[in-house]
């Protein structure tokens, strides 16, 4: 895979940011939905493989793929869809900001994390797996390098693609051959050694190696050869890792210990309750006591750009399969909220947190509102994405990532709708609460600066539009490079905004340095480059230059029709702008003939509809 390559006519690989045994993963955009995602792409399929091996790969890859789409858990990678592009299996994930724990320990010199990272991590990934395991899923290959920590201190278990359902649901076919071992040598279970059927009990004996090694900076049994290595875990021992670190609590270690039992039956039933009894934390059962965010004590500074933005009314809506509305007394903890402070507040009644029953129907929802976008059914989509808005904003609270994520889509929504004063509301809406929450320059929040731009835009007030595009070409070029993707997508909006208020040189000037940047990056028929070739030809022509505007104008129409073929919308429009060129320089009859082939052409194609 090389950048510039489009996935499916949808996910265009932007930088590769990791290469391993089974494929590449790149930094993409969704070009249907607007957004930044992961692009896990395995090795291509084909060269001596046998067609039923392929066959048997791409099965176990679909059922993977949809196990680990499946999973809602805010301590799990989301995995937003899966395919093949020539003989190439790819999943499509959500973009982390941050470093796995391997790279983490090579940072720390290599040495041991400190201890409060060491029990954060233990407490956010004793309870994603606590999650995943109640799905009856299991991991197989839980290590350092398949845990992230997000520059936010979210910690998120990555690559639940190798995942199987651990128990039988129908599944009459093993896709693991026999006797094959999955997982990495150094944290690998005894059981998983034996070749036998594993369950939740080898996630907590891997998850004990990676907490060993973060602790004390090796793993358990750190040898040289790869058959000693199994042979300690099976029949050896670990040295007590306060042997190495004497400053670890003693409740960790035990923790520690009881994970790395040899006898399955010997680890913890949950380890998020055993963690936190043997750290002598309270069990947080109903106490009567509400758990609230510590309030600031100053208000967070607000960028510049966000003066005088009104924060608009919640999108709204109904559905005909509408949940009905969880227990309105349920109280919301940190684990749910994201917050990491908290403080105690004035005894209440007892407070439930949202069932994961309840989060994994809303996702489906939100994945199906996504589903009604892409087929072009924005009118279902909207009331979708606003319903679990509402009910995210219930469950989770308003400023959640997850209800955050529905409030853009609902507002996204509208403005496919062209309902642009309520998703300019909306949108803005979005923006705010992503400045509080995740900042002014998160690539999150400057996604949402984009759309209120397209919509001031369509509403005729390019002059408020201006310096939002001027805030993102400074962000991006500062964050991203001057010739990024997001950051010439930036520049685009500004030259089309500079056209909106009449100062035609400028914005000719913009398009030209923009189509200059992505021919290098894209290539010269890429359907951005020829968005900004048509730019251009729109300045020429605002600025009377009708012979160079004609010129750009029919090269994008012939590599349109060569490329989309002649009947598809945006080859139409090229052949009525080449049209209308030519009205402007008197050509008449040739306008008339273009004007004649863009209608035949609509009613070809209304005809096979």
């Amino acid at each position: 895979m090389t950048d510039g390559v489009l996935l499916h006519g949808r996910y265009q690989l932007l930088e590769l940011i990791g290469r391993g045994g089974m494929g590449e993963v790149w930094r993409a955009r969704d070009e249907a939905l607007g957004r930044r995602v992961a692009v896990k792409c395995l090795k291509p399929l084909g060269g001596q493989q046998e067609e039923s091996f392929l066959r048997v790969l791409r099965e176990r890859f679909r059922r993977e793929a949809r196990v680990a789409a499946g999973l809602q858990h805010r301590g799990i990678t989301v995995v937003h869809d899966f395919g093949e592009s020539d003989g190439v299996l790819y999943l499509v994930m959500e973009l982390l900001e941050g470093r796995n724990l391997s790279e983490l320990l090579q940072a720390a010199g290599p040495g041991p994390l400190s201890v409060s990272e060491v029990i954060d991590v233990a407490e956010q990934v004793s309870a994603a797996l606590a999650y995943t395991h109640e799905q009856g899923i299991v991991h197989r290959d839980l290590k350092p390098a398949n845990i992230m920590r997000l520059t936010d201190g979210t910690v998120k278990i990555c690559d639940f693609g190798i995942a199987r359902l651990a128990q039988g649901i129908g599944l009459s076919t093993k896709l693991t051959s026999a006797g094959m071992a999955m997982g990495t040598p150094h944290y690998m279970s005894p059981e998983q050694i034996a070749g036998v059927n594993v369950d939740a009990r080898s996630d907590l004996y891997s998850l004990g190696c990676v907490l060993y090694e973060i602790a004390t900076g090796a793993p358990p049994f750190d040898l040289g050869d790869p058959w000693a290595i199994l042979i300690g875990h099976r029949d050896t021992p670990p040295e007590p890792p306060r042997t190495l670190r004497p400053e670890l609590t003693e409740g960790l270690e035990r923790f520690i210990l009881a994970l790395l039992a040899k006898d399955p039956d010997e680890r913890p039933d949950d380890a998020a309750r055993t963690l936190r009894e043997m750290l002598g934390q309270p069990t947080p059962v109903a106490t009567g006591t509400q758990l609230v965010p510590r309030v600031r004590r100053e208000p967070a500074r607000l960028p510049e750009w966000t003066r005088g933005m009104r924060v608009g009314s919640r999108a709204s809506g109904s559905w005909s399969l509408r949940l009905a509305p969880p227990d309105r007394s349920a109280g919301l903890t940190g684990q749910w909220t994201g917050m990491t402070a908290t403080v105690l507040a004035h005894p209440t009644s007892v407070r439930r947190g949202p069932s994961p029953e309840h989060l994994a129907v809303l996702a489906s929802r939100h994945r199906a509102g996504l589903s009604l976008g892409r087929l072009g059914r924005w009118e279902e989509a909207y009331e979708v994405h606003s319903a679990v808005a509402e009910l995210r904003g219930e469950a989770l609270g308003e400023l959640h990532e997850e209800t955050l994520t529905s409030r853009f889509e609902a507002a996204y929504a509208l403005a496919r709708l062209r309902r642009w004063e309520e998703a300019l509301a909306g949108l803005r809406d979005a923006a705010e609460a992503r400045v509080q929450v995740l900042g002014a320059e998160h690539q999150d929040t400057l996604e949402v600066v984009y759309e209120v731009g397209i919509c001031l835009g369509r509403l005729g007030r390019p002059a408020e539009a201006l310096p939002l595009y001027e805030v993102l070409i400074e962000a991006y070029t500062r964050t991203r490079g001057s010739d990024h993707p997001e950051t010439l997508r930036a520049r685009h909006g500004r030259g089309m905004t500079l056209g909106r208020l009449g100062r035609w040189e400028e914005a000719l000037a913009e398009a030209v340095e923009v189509h200059r940047a992505r021919t290098a990056a894209l290539g010269a028929e890429h359907p951005h480059t020829l968005v900004s070739e048509r730019e251009i030809a729109v300045a020429l022509g605002w600025l009377g230059r009708w012979e160079a505007a004609l010129e750009r104008f029919h090269r994008v129409r012939l590599v349109r029709e060569h490329v989309l073929g002649a009947s598809h919308p945006d080859a139409l429009i090229s052949r009525n702008d080449e049209a209308l060129c030519l009205e402007q320089l008197g050509r008449g009859a040739e306008a008339v003939e273009l004007y004649r082939q863009v209608a035949t052409l609509r009613a070809d194609d209304a005809d096979t509809a």
